[in-house]
């Protein structure tokens, strides 16, 4: 069984066939995917997704690119869904210097704002970060001292020393496409040393298509070239990373529900 951890049904590129998606992914044995929501506007339709269609959970929060216009000052409009079944995260939220589409300020306040619902619903965090290392894992250590939570940094592509003071703070990481590209070896690297059972598997669909895709449209189907690649990296068989990967991520978002092997 594979779980893609982080993908976006509800962007177009996706929402336009979500029952192929779906069906596509279920065919190349991903029997799980979370869904993340970037916009409070979009918290009920990415909800209504994860209703409609079996093995499919999601987050809900505030992308760093729009938290000037969704500037969440409290966890409040956050833990609104937070009970609701099929929620099992909080975010994606974090910093994004890259873009920078809002204020570096702003998107710190909103960032604490996720961290404090994570701490208050007990859901684990989806961290997004970019270009912004050193302030991400600032935040989230002093964040931790106040009172412990669990989480994930989506898409790891950063620095070896964000991957170890991140695992330092109990958190996991998440391992999408960019491990197939060419010019990854440094990431490679990393990922070669760092602890498996604190591993995840991602798409980030419908972006960062792994090899043999890159340049097409992701969906969560692919999320097996990641763990292929994994394999090769690791020396371990596809089934290893498959089984390891899979129960870290029932591990960290403890709300999902494995699926009967049967089905």
């Amino acid at each position: 069984m594979l779980v893609d951890s982080h993908c976006h049904l509800d962007f177009p590129a996706l929402a336009e066939d979500t029952p192929g998606v779906v069906e596509r992914a279920r065919a190349a044995g991903v029997r799980v995917i979370q869904t993340i929501g970037t916009r409070l506007e979009s918290a009920a339709r990415v909800v209504a997704l994860a209703e409609a269609h079996p093995g499919v959970y999601c987050a809900l929060g505030v992308h760093p690119h729009h938290a000037a216009k969704d500037r969440v000052e409290d966890a409040a409009p956050l833990l609104r869904h937070s009970e609701h079944p099929r929620v099992i995260g909080i975010g994606e939220s974090g910093l994004d210097y890259y873009y920078e589409h809002s204020p570096k300020e702003v998107q710190a306040e909103v960032f604490r704002a996720h961290i404090d619902a994570a701490r208050q619903s007990g859901l684990p965090l989806v961290v997004h970060t970019r270009d912004a290392d050193q302030d991400t894992i600032r935040i989230l250590e002093e964040a931790m001292a106040a009172g412990p939570f669990a989480g994930v940094i989506h898409c790891y592509s950063s620095s070896p020393e964000l991957a170890y003071r991140a695992l330092a703070l109990g958190l996991y990481l998440g391992i999408g496409g960019m491990l197939t590209f060419k010019r990854s070896e440094e990431l490679r690297g990393t990922v070669r040393e760092l602890p498996l059972e604190r591993l995840l598997l991602e798409t980030d669909a419908p972006y960062l298509a792994p090899e043999p895709f890159r340049g097409k449209r992701n969906e969560p189907a692919y999320v097996a070239h990641v763990a292929a690649r994994l394999a090769e990296i690791r020396g371990l068989p596809v089934a290893a990373i498959e089984r390891a990967t899979s129960e870290n991520f029932f591990r960290l978002f403890a709300k999902a529900q494995p699926p009967p092997m049967s089905s």
